[in-house]
């Protein structure tokens, strides 16, 4: 145990060195982690054995998750996000139904063994994007502020969105479910989730803040102690919306949205040592996925697999987007950058598991296609993020003309 912690901890020290200049190169974070995870791990040489199931893996998600949905709400520019919310309120009220419808009807085709309710779990599966490994673009300074803010609110509310369908599906896949009560069952969960997401988020939000002001007029902090309400205050809106059977991922990042409008701008300063944390967890949800997962499934990867696999990274998100923005009057070049920039990762790591817990027939086969769209997703996402970034700078023009990556 000592050893693959000392790997780790060496591994993390020597990529904070150098974590700002990566960040600006075209190789990301998540494409150096699971890599690193997929080297070291039983695949490769060896050295990292991790003795960890999927109930931990998937703990370790949902907390990443979690506290990288807050901190990127809380980062949000909220006049920015009403000004332009066309963009994302089309993608998720038109282009997450769309992705979904269209999903399925390739998995169909692609797999025949595939059940309907099977061909729509799996691409409930891969429509939830994530904030976490779309981070490069969202805090990209030279993307213009309405697209970043556009696709992060995106990122924080469509995983939230798409559970309750994700549960729909599989209780009718496993015959848990009638298929006549599918309807109602998915308005029912979807509303649940929501309402109970956003109840708890505007609740602990309401009363941490005047808490933490009455704190800090009195003198009741501390320089160390300030650092951790913000870790603290995300973990618990998501914790008390999972055990109200409301959704974590909603309540995290409206309690973002919230805390951010509240804390003004101290929200930098408040949020940095969360960003810390999140970035480590995300660092070691990676190199454990590297290593446990995506090695193993690669082995026996078909070619049916890595088609559906590109279909999704491609026509399956972009099509969607693209019809859900027609008539929006946003530039071609924009749309196929919002089209685009929709990878999956944390989100869809948690549906995997949630999926591999099944006694599914076919769970073999979507364990192994979202895993090679994952990886897929880290490549492509990760090498096309800054040059397109910069592009998209230069032909638009309205950017904050940072340079790429230093957000």
């Amino acid at each position: 145990m000592y050893s693959e912690l000392a790997i780790l901890a060496v591994f993390a020290f020597a990529f904070s060195v150098a974590g700002g200049r990566i960040e600006r190169s075209w190789i990301s974070g998540p494409i150096i982690f699971l890599c690193f995870g997929l080297l070291a791990g039983p695949v490769g040489l060896g050295i990292l054995e991790f003795d960890i199931g999927t109930t931990q893996l998937r703990v370790i998600a949902d907390l990443t998750l979690a506290l990288v949905l807050f901190i990127d709400a809380a980062n949000a520019n909220l006049a920015t996000l009403r000004t332009h919310a066309r963009i994302p309120r089309r993608m998720l009220l038109i282009g997450l139904p769309l992705c979904i419808a269209l999903g399925a009807l390739l998995a169909l085709l692609v797999f025949p063994a595939f059940t309907l309710y099977d061909a729509c779990l799996l691409a409930t599966m891969l429509a939830a994007t994530d904030a976490a490994l779309g981070k490069g673009v969202i805090s990209n300074k030279a993307v213009p502020a309405k697209i970043r803010e556009g696709l992060n609110a995106e990122s924080g509310l469509n995983d939230g969105l798409a559970v309750p369908f994700l549960f729909l599906f599989l209780a009718l896949a496993t015959g848990t479910t009638q298929s006549g009560q599918g309807a109602a069952l998915a308005v029912e969960l979807v509303l649940r989730e929501l309402g109970i997401g956003i109840a708890v988020a505007v609740v602990m939000v309401g009363v941490a803040v005047p808490l933490l002001r009455f704190a800090r007029d009195h003198g009741w902090g501390t320089d160390i102690w300030r650092q951790l309400p913000v870790v603290t205050l995300a973990l618990s809106c998501f914790a008390a919306a999972q055990a109200l059977h409301g959704s974590g991922f909603i309540a995290c990042f409206v309690g973002g949205l919230v805390f951010g409008h509240f804390a003004g701008e101290k929200t930098h300063s408040l949020v940095l040592a969360g960003e810390g944390i999140a970035e480590l967890l995300a660092m070691l949800t990676w190199v454990v996925f590297g290593a446990a997962v995506v090695g193993q499934f690669w082995m026996g990867m078909s070619w049916e697999v890595l088609l559906y696999s590109l279909l999704s990274l491609t026509v399956i998100r972009m099509l969607p987007v693209l019809l859900a923005l027609a008539g929006s009057g946003e530039t071609l070049e924009t749309k196929l950058f919002l089209a685009w920039f929709g990878p999956r990762g944390l989100a869809s790591i948690v549906f995997l598991i949630i999926v591999a817990g099944s006694d599914l027939p076919s769970r073999s086969l979507m364990i192994q296609t979202v895993t090679c769209t994952i990886t897929l997703c880290v490549i492509a996402h990760g090498v096309t993020a800054n040059p397109w970034a910069r592009r998209l700078a230069r032909v638009l023009g309205d950017g904050e003309h940072r340079p790429a990556g230093s957000g």
